[in-house]
């Protein structure tokens, strides 16, 4: 059985697509695209560990206690 339901090829009747790609080909208003600060993410990963460790370490404690 062949599926009939939707359009053939690559036709895409709402435009949603084009729409899309020029929305990510967009730069900002100054011209030029900023990264965003490589310090965010490290401190994430710096307070996971310290509660990893706190976690490890409590449940060593209650281990010998």
């Amino acid at each position: 059985m062949a599926d009939n339901q939707g359009p053939q090829g690559n036709y895409d009747p709402a435009g949603s697509t084009q729409m899309f790609r020029a929305f990510v080909d967009e730069t900002p208003a100054g011209g030029r695209q900023t990264a965003a600060a490589p310090s965010g993410p490290r401190v994430g990963v710096i307070v996971g560990v310290i509660a990893a460790v706190a976690v490890v370490a409590a449940v060593v404690w209650l281990a010998l206690v």
